[in-house]
């Protein structure tokens, strides 16, 4: 999880990565929230994500989240973001090829 570590309080966009098993497909996800701080946002979120995969079966979110904390205020727990892509990787190995390639500007919780 990472982010610049702003005002923590306020509205929060969580990017989550999450496995459809059949097909091979990932989808990332950003959710919005009004936390206090960036662990209150990572754990809401996390409570959100594992919801939505026990509702949509064969899903499981990965280990990567990014938070980032928003300068206005928009809607509590709002998607603004979902994007699928197919991919044979193994989850280990399409984080690292997509999201973590060295040049991604993050902090670690």
């Amino acid at each position: 999880m990472g982010g610049h570590l702003m005002d923590e309080s306020g509205w929060f966009a969580v990017r989550v990565v999450m496995r459809h098993r059949s097909p091979r497909v990932y989808e990332e996800r950003i959710t919005l929230w009004q936390a206090s701080d960036f662990e209150e946002a990572a754990r809401l979120a996390e409570k959100e994500s594992q919801e939505y995969a026990a509702g949509l079966g064969g899903v499981e979110p990965l280990t990567l989240s990014q938070i980032y904390q928003l300068s206005d205020p928009p809607g509590s727990g709002k998607e603004v973001f979902s994007l699928m892509r197919e991919s044979p990787l193994p989850p280990e190995q399409y984080l690292s090829t997509f999201f973590d390639t060295g040049t991604e500007r993050q902090g670690s919780l």
